[in-house]
């Protein structure tokens, strides 16, 4: 039992020396996914707050009982974060026992958030995206981007990463990760330019209350398939019914949403029902799908029980 006077804080760097593989994201996922189906794990649709001043600020709770441990995590995005030398998003995930309700450990959110995202796209694209997928194109060149650049690069046999961008650091940065993969990167002038012809889509634009939509499904090439991480908002609505199948990370949360990520009627199912084989990732090598997704608390869960398992371990 953790002693409630010294509570473990697992920082970014903590985090990031595990050694956790995209694998044991996915399958940590898998598992709680499972767990819901069983009804020993459970979570709870986002708590959501938008200021006038552009702020979003956000809590998501889930739980379970195997092990026993309940995560919430709690975080603000506020565009005026860069001015203060800060990243645009942070937060905490904190860990409670599930069934004494005490406290077990304080996790980062910027990490959890990173990795758990491209787990979440990863465990989709391993059933809907093109087994032989060997170009990838980058919306949004941030934490997200490079986050999934290496889940997508242990999943598959890529050989191109396409990038477009505005912030010239960050593109920098994921160049040169691409290149320390092994990849060749190409520095696109038009969010057209590079998702044409790719075979796998990311966009993370970071949320804006200004934004106006500027990608258009209708540029995807048959078979491709996009990881849609920034709610759609991105993407021009109009365009959305060019995919032939759409899957979200929760429907019953969505249901709760005021603001949909896609029309229900375009909607194939969600991501526990892909995981769970109700629903078909792929019916054939020309569709093109979508995983569109707000971001799932037993996402969160997954990820923070696996760090904090690890990291037990590692401290024994």
């Amino acid at each position: 039992m953790t002693n409630q006077e010294t509570i473990p804080y697992l920082s970014e760097q903590k985090l990031s020396s595990l050694g956790i593989t995209t694998e044991e994201v996915i399958a940590s996922i898998e598992s709680v996914i499972a767990g819901l189906e069983k009804q020993s794990a459970w979570s709870a649709p986002k708590a959501v707050i938008y200021t006038e001043d552009g702020r979003y600020m956000m809590a998501a709770l889930a739980a379970a009982d195997d092990p026993c441990l309940l995560a919430v995590k709690s975080l603000v995005l506020n565009p005026r974060n860069p001015e203060r030398g800060l990243p645009q998003i942070n937060g905490l995930v904190t860990l409670l026992d599930s069934v004494t309700g005490l406290p077990v450990a304080i996790l980062d959110a910027n990490w959890i958030t990173a990795v758990r995202t491209a787990g979440l796209s990863a465990t989709a694209a391993r059933r809907m995206a093109r087994r032989d997928s060997a170009v990838v194109a980058f919306v949004g060149c941030g934490v997200q981007a490079r986050s999934h650049l290496k889940a997508f690069a242990d999943l598959f046999p890529l050989r191109e990463v396409r990038l477009f961008g505005r912030g010239q650091k960050n593109i920098d940065r994921l160049v040169r990760q691409a290149e320390s993969l092994s990849l060749s990167a190409c520095v696109c002038t038009s969010a057209k330019e590079a998702v044409t012809g790719a075979d796998l889509i990311v966009s993370s634009v970071t949320y804006s209350a200004t934004l106006t939509p500027f990608l258009d499904a209708a540029w995807l090439k048959p078979g491709a398939f996009a990881a849609i991480t920034d709610l759609g908002a991105p993407w021009l609505p109009q365009s959305l019914p060019a995919f032939d199948r759409i899957i979200i990370d929760d429907l019953e949360q969505e249901a709760a949403m005021p603001n949909r990520l896609a029309p229900p009627e375009l909607v194939t199912g969600d991501l526990s029902g892909l995981v769970l084989g109700r629903v078909a990732g792929r019916d054939d090598a020309k569709e093109r799908n979508a995983f569109i997704f707000r971001g799932h608390a037993m996402g969160d869960l997954a990820l923070s029980m696996l760090a904090w398992q690890r990291a037990s371990k590692e401290s024994a």
